[in-house]
Formats: C-alpha cells, structure tokens, sequence
C-alpha cells in the first residue's frame, strides 16, 4: 500500500480525534494493519493526522471490512497504535456522544474524552496483584518441608470459591514470617500464580442511614403502582412532581429495589456534589447486600478509576453522582431504570463544551436502553411540566402531601421596604420578625437555616460621596468587585471578581474625588460576621457553606454530617443548602434576600426565584415542633414570591407558561444562542454581525433570528462578549437549521463561538 505502513490493511475504522476538530463531524477512515487487529468501536487508538502525520490519539466510531470508496484505499493512512491500558466505551455509549454531538453541535472527540474520566484513562490506581492456588497437578517426585506441607494444607483448606487468595492473606492463615515457603512451592510447581489487574483507592468515609423503610402512603402507593409496572416495559419517562417532604426519596429506593429484584442496575442523578453523602447512606442503608458506587469529580482520582471499574465490571448494582454519572459504563442489558432528583436545578448544564443537559441526556439514554426514566422535583422546570402537562410525550405522577410526621412550615414574606423605612434609611439584613423567629427557635432548640445567594462580605465598594457615582468594577470584566475579609471577625479584607478570581487590596480613597470608599450590601461572609457577634452560641455551632469556605468534598460533607447530627444550631450560605437537605431539627428558614435573581435580564429569572424560595423553605418542618419560615424580600408582590410561600406550584407553572407562549421563549419554542468572544469591542462586533448575515442568508421562516447585540456580561477575562439568539417552533426544525449552518462551517463550538443549544442562562 502507498499509504503510512507498508503492511496489508485489513479494515478499515472511522475514527474522531480528541482535539476539537469539527470539519468531520462522521470521523476519520484510517487503515487498520494486522498486527493490531482486532479493533472495536470505543477503543482509544493512536493515528497519523495532517501533512506531517502527528501521532494522535483518536476514538474509534465504527469499523468496517470494506475501504471508503475502492478509489481511495491507496490513500488511507493506517493507526499507529491501540491503546491497550484504556478500557473502551460501550458502544450504546459512543453512540450516544454521537447525538450529543449532533444535537449540541461539539465536535465529537471532546464529547468521548467527556465520558471517559481522567484517571481511568491514564490507569490511575491500577495495580498488579499475584494470587495463589493448588496446583492441579503437583509434582509426585518432590519432598517439601513440614512448614511448606503447613502452608498447602491451609490453602487447601480453603472453600473453592475463596481461592485464589492474595501472598500475605496466605501469609497470615498459615502463620508465616517471611514469604519463602509460599516462593519454594511456587518454584516447584505446588502452588500455581495468577496475575490479576485491580484498581486500588483510599477508603473514603461512607455514612449508612439504617433507618426502617416507612409504610408507604396512599399517595405514594398510587404513584409506585403506576410506575413499577413500565420497568419492564421498555422506554417511558415520568415526571414526579411532589411537594418537599412527600417522600419522592422513597418512591425512588421502591423503584430502585424492583429493578434489582428483576436483575438490573440503576443509575441515580443528583444536581450537587454535595447531596451525594445523604444520598448514598440512604441507598446503602436499604440496600446493604448491594454495591452502590459513586461517581463525581471531587474523588480522588484513584477513587474515580475505582468506582468506574465498578460500574463497567458490573459490580456495582446503584451508580450515583452528580451530572457525569449519566455517562457510567453500565450495560445496556443491564439498566432498568434511571432517575433524576431535583431535576430542575441549573447545575445539570455544563456551561463547557459539549453543552450538554444533563437530564435531557439522561431521557436519551434511557430511550437507547429501553427503560423508564423517572424526573423528580417539589419544582418542576418548565419544560419537563411543558412535556408532561402540554405535549403529554412524559407521565405526570403527583404527591400533594407531606410524609406523616412532617408538617408543613408556615411561610410569612416580610417586605423589606417597610422594615428599611422603620430603621431610618439604613439597609438592615434582619427585619424584626426574621430576628424574634431566631431568638425564638434557639429557645426550643431548633436548628436555623439562613440563605442569602451572594458570596462574600460586600458585593459592592463604592465612593462615599453622594454626588459622585465611582464604584469599583474589575479591570478585566464588566462587573463589580466584591469586598472579602480573611475571616469573617476581621477588618482585613480584598475585593475580587467573582468572574476571573482576579484579586487586590481595597482602595482607601475614590480614585475620581479622594473621598473614602464604603462597602454596600452584604454576602455570606457578613451575614455570618452579625450571626457570630449578635448571637450567644458556641462558633463551633455556626457554620458557613459556599464556594468560599466548601473548597473541598471533605469540608462540605464534614459541615453537613455536623448540621445533621445537630452539632450546628446555625447554617448558613448560598443556594447550596437551598436543595436536598433533610434534617429534622431544622424550625427555621430565613431567606435574607429574594431577590438576588427575580430582576436579572434572564426570562428564567422568575422561574429561579420560585424555586430558589420554595426549595429552601421546604428544608424546615421535618421533624415535631412548629416549623417556619421568614421570606425577606424588597419585591413583596411579585408572583414568584408570593405564589412560593404559597406553595402554589401549578398556578405559577401556569401562569409562566402563557407568557412565555405570549413571548415566544421556551419551552413553547426551542432556542439556540451564540455567543461571540474577542479581544476588542470592535473585532467582536464585526465578528457577531458577520456571524447574523451568514446565518440570515440560510434561515427558514420558521426560525426566528435576533440581530447581534452586546452580552449583559459584555467582557469577562478581557474578552469581550456578543450574543443572538435563534428559535423554531420545534426542536427538529432548530436541529436542521444548525445542520446547515454546521455543514457550510458557519458555527464551530471553539473558544471564540460557544454554540448553546437549549441555553439555561442568557447573562
């Protein structure tokens, strides 16, 4: 062959390099040599690209016997290489980055690397282990030793299904000091050796919550028998919609419990890191004789590669995590049903390529394994509601009550503008009802919640001066720096951009007038300065959780083992307390400030607001004892808010829905936005409006197409950022639009174009 090699090709693979090269959205034809043939779909290989035909590591799509076209087989380069350390992906999942690929318009080799983590690429952990066993036919000439008799007669004494055993396992039954005897039987032929490839990892602590399984209710019994007889009826998805406290954890362990029964596995989403402990306990609780292993980023990478083998080996029977758990190596014989908790939070969007949803994902995963898919939320999103209630393409299942012993809490919306008008102008953060709750709650024993969705002690430093308008934005970014102390009871602090991590020291004086600077509003980091300074409890029973103080998976897990076990009276943070928690000493909510989102220039701000509200409210009245909670807010009237404290999901679902029908925004039409990235205004302009005429030249009637405008962020990093939007009455008629814009390369996902299908956030 004139190719590469000078060896016979005997297939022929397509393959796609990891690099984001998206001019050949089917791949790649190489030659396969026979010296490494066999090659599957899934594996990694290594292959020559370009003119200088750089070794490069690609992912194969698909194999075949036959050249491209018989013209070109003299031309086809061969693989250089297989990579025989990485396990290869099934191929139920190459074909779903295949979709995803397609439907998110990223270019098919990142999407592979994305399902297949790190360390199990690089074989992290992976170790060589020689077992021992009797050999089956021992020399009849040889003499041996009493102590080397010793050791034979206790490996044989062993059950068959408990051989073969480790050296030092074998070491310690036969009471052995040094390993030679084991050595000389080995030499001899008495004992046979196996080498066996194992990952090991760190033991990680696991919490296990034996608590009894609660009689279901009647609620709950309708649910689980409209559900359990579709696990064995192929593809289904259903919405669970039940108020916080309805029991919608149970539902999913009966569900989880009838597909194990039946054989099969389970995969289990959650939105954050941080609800996997509580998660895990209660699987591992109920199921004790199961393995549920754990899937998410802040594992150690050992612990990573440990708990994949265990879902591509079949081991483990519950695979749990966060939104990457969607891509375990799980069979797909073998999977029976997948559910997704709290499937409206944001936090299933990577906002990186492949911009993939999560749960969306998840529903074509579970279309491709022919298994139900159960979505659960006290909060639907509005498309899954959509889907369920308008399209009926999903099966709406609905729990209105709370389990027994849990009462509901009583919610009260403060409005903040009578409480500042009573302080004379001065902005307090605790209105007086908010303050007598706490003192209150304290007295009886209870725990608090108190969320307040802004990091840091001030979100603003700006000139004290009325008549001068200076406040301090970030030299690289279109935002304000924030105000951070070192620790909260402390006067040094810094500002830093919440966007770039760029930090300094805080200014003494306005850099337009001299005047001295003050600090505006507050964070967490404040709120918790006044909790620490205006409240008599020990500091080891107040805690703060945001990204500031959770850097790692330990201080998280470690802070909420502690609010659990009600060695913290006071927890505090931002919206990662807002979900998940159920503790049954919490008797107060206080939600600081409502409005952080309801007036971003985002059509799901009002959407994020009710169920920022109704999430973190929902978190008290688990237990006996009167339960309530403080909305503060400056915006008493909005519908968001008022229909949350009223737990009046269906008439707020209702309501968004006719306006955004009324406006023409999802989930009533589908969206793609493009945001274009530069150094200079002026490039990203002329980028973004050359970017609107290309696609205006091949848009459709149907879509309708924005012109090019400045992003609400316009420059972050010191790249400046333009947006459009495109939307169509359905999601076929958007994915043709964007096959054509991809195929002519109007649109490549890249550094400079972020392609967001179905964007959760428009800022």
């Amino acid at each position: 062959m004139a190719g590469l090699f000078d060896e016979p090709t005997i297939s022929y693979v397509q393959v796609a390099v990891e690099r984001a090269v998206d001019r050949y959205p089917n791949g790649l034809t190489y030659g396969v040599p026979e010296r490494l043939a066999p090659i599957e779909a899934g594996q990694l290989v290594t292959v020559p690209l370009g003119r200088g035909n750089t070794p490069t590591e690609a992912w194969v799509l698909s194999t075949s016997d036959n050249p491209p076209t018989p013209s070109d087989t003299k031309e086809t380069k061969q693989i250089i290489s297989k990579n025989a350390e990485t396990v290869s992906l099934p191929n139920d999942l190459v074909s779903l980055a295949s979709w995803i690929s397609s439907y998110y318009c990223s270019a098919i080799g990142p999407t592979l690397s994305t399902m297949l983590p790190g360390p199990v690429r690089k074989g992290t952990g992976l170790k060589t282990k020689t077992l021992l066993d009797v050999a089956t036919s021992p020399p009849l000439d040889t003499k041996i030793t009493k102590k080397q008799e010793h050791v034979l007669a206790c490996i044989t004494a062993l059950p068959k299904n408990e051989r073969p055993i480790g050296v030092a396992h074998l070491m310690k039954i036969a009471s052995l000091g040094s390993r030679g005897p084991i050595d000389r039987l080995c030499k001899h032929g008495f004992l046979s050796t196996h080498q066996v490839t194992h990952v090991e990892a760190a033991w990680f602590k696991r919490t296990i919550d034996n608590k009894e399984a609660p009689t279901l209710t009647d609620d709950q019994q309708i649910v689980f028998d409209a559900i359990s007889p579709t696990l064995s009826n192929g593809y289904s998805c259903h919405l669970l919609h039940g108020v916080t406290g309805s029991g919608k954890t149970e539902m999913y362990i009966r569900l989880i419990d009838h597909a194990i029964k039946d054989g099969g596995k389970a995969i289990v989403l959650v939105p954050e890191i941080s609800l996997t402990p509580q998660t895990a306990a209660r699987l591992m609780g109920r199921f004790p004789n199961k393995q549920v292993a754990i899937l998410h980023s802040a594992l150690t990478k050992a612990q990573r590669h440990q708990q994949w083998a265990m879902a591509a080996s079949g081991e483990a029977d519950i695979i749990l995590g966060a939104r990457s758990a969607v891509f375990a190596p799980v069979p797909i014989d073998d999977l029976k049903i997948i559910i997704v908790d709290e499937e409206h939070d944001h936090s299933y969007k990577q906002d990186q390529t492949p911009r993939y949803h999560g749960r969306d994902v998840a529903i074509r995963r579970a279309s491709s394994a022919k298994c139900p898919i159960v979505l659960g939320s006290a909060t639907p999103s509005m498309e899954s509601w959509w889907n369920a209630t308008r399209r009926n393409i999903s099966t709406l299942h609905t729990l209105p009550r709370r389990a027994p012993g849990l009462t509901s809490p009583t919610i009260e919306i403060v409005n903040m503008r009578i409480a500042r008008a009573a302080a004379k102008g001065v902005i307090p953060v605790f209105s007086r009802e908010l303050e007598h709750e706490i003192q209150r709650s304290l007295a009886t024993g209870g725990q608090i919640l108190l969320l307040l969705n802004r990091r840091g002690f001030a979100p603003w430093i700006a000139c004290s001066s009325r008549g001068c308008d200076w406040m301090m934005r970030c030299e690289h970014c279109e935002s304000s720096m924030v105000y951070h102390r070192r620790k909260p009871l402390e006067e040094v602090g810094f500002v830093r951009c919440h966007h770039c991590a760029k930090e300094q020291r805080v200014p003494k004086s306005c850099p337009d007038c001299s005047k001295p600077v003050i600090r505006l509003g507050a964070g967490t980091q404040k709120l918790e300065a006044i909790i620490r300074e205006t409240i008599p409890l020990p500091d080891d029973q107040i805690a703060r959780l945001d990204t500031d103080t959770a850097r790692k998976s330990s201080d998280l897990h470690s802070t909420l083992d502690r609010f659990t076990r009600g060695e913290i009276r006071v927890l505090l943070g931002t919206q990662m307390i807002a979900k998940g928690l159920d503790v049954a000493g919490v008797t107060l909510v206080g939600v600081i400030d409502a409005d952080t989102a309801i007036d971003l220039p985002d059509f799901r701000a009002s959407e994020r607001t009710y169920q920022l509200v109704a999430q973190v409210c929902g978190r008290c009245g688990r237990g006996s004892g009167n339960a309530k909670a403080i909305v503060q807010t400056y915006n008493p009237e909005a519908p968001a808010i008022v229909l949350a404290a009223q737990n009046k999901y269906e008439e707020f679902a209702s309501r968004e829905l006719q306006l955004r029908q009324e406006t023409g925004l999802p989930p009533s039409t589908r969206m793609v936005r493009f945001v274009i990235r530069d150094d200079t205004f002026e490039v990203t302009a002329g980028r973004a409006n050359a970017l609107y005429e290309r696609l205006m030249s091949i848009v459709p009637p149907a879509i309708q197409l924005t012109a090019a405008a400045p992003c609400v962020l316009t420059r972050i990093a010191d790249r400046y950022r333009f947006d459009l939007t495109a939307s169509a009455p359905t999601a076929r008629e958007l994915q043709h639009f964007l096959g054509d814009a991809r195929g002519r390369q109007y649109i490549t996902n890249n550094r400079d174009l972020a392609v967001d299908v179905d964007p959760v956030s428009m800022l």
